[in-house]
């Protein structure tokens, strides 16, 4: 089973801030894509408690978490999630906002990050182990003149011009997934890995 996970703070004030670009993103890919091709019920998050996060699924092919701490103690809820259900490094996806990334872009990589992302430093203290993967949304549209420091800037919403920016990207990620990764999964799932 792959588990994804998207990063983000609870709560409706940071709803759509370029920080809580991963709890976007897993809205997105659970009512888009993840019905489709992946077998999970997505009429609703559900809460688990043991697991201080909220979760779409579990199916045979995939699981979507999002942690119920606030970003910079991510780790401790997905801790809780890897050790229950002994979740190994390669099939932990955690998905973020990364401030190295320009708006529009993204990256997927094994055991790659950002220099400084609280969320995912958490992920990696509380496991002891950095080889997840992660999908890294570019978030920074800032210029040389108004560059605000990072720590402020997450926290603010996606301007209404940007939001075009962020759903043509998650399509490219949503189609990335599905052509390159989905039918490695669907193997593995179907040879009992």
């Amino acid at each position: 089973m792959k588990v994804i996970v998207g990063l983000g703070n609870p709560g409706g004030k940071c709803s759509f801030s370029r920080h809580n670009v991963g709890f976007v993103f897993l809205d997105l890919f659970s009512k888009r894509v993840a019905g489709e091709h992946l077998e999970v019920s997505v009429k609703s998050w559900s809460v688990t408690d043991k697991y201080m996060s909220l979760q779409v699924g579990p199916s045979p092919q995939i699981t979507l978490v999002k942690p119920r701490t606030f970003m910079n103690k991510s780790g401790i809820a997905i801790k809780k999630f890897v050790k229950y259900n002994n979740v190994k490094p390669g099939d932990l996806w955690v998905v973020h906002d990364d401030l190295d990334i320009k708006l529009g872009e993204y990256k997927i990589q094994e055991g790659v990050g950002p220099k400084d992302h609280k969320g995912v430093n958490s992920i990696e203290e509380q496991l002891g182990f950095s080889g997840f993967w992660r999908i890294r949304i570019g978030v920074d549209n800032r210029g040389l003149k108004d560059r605000i420091p990072g720590e402020d800037y997450v926290l603010k919403d996606f301007p209404k011009e940007e939001r075009q920016k962020i759903d043509e990207v998650m399509e490219k990620i949503f189609a990335e997934l599905i052509d390159n990764y989905y039918p490695k999964w669907a193997k593995e799932n179907k040879n009992g890995a």
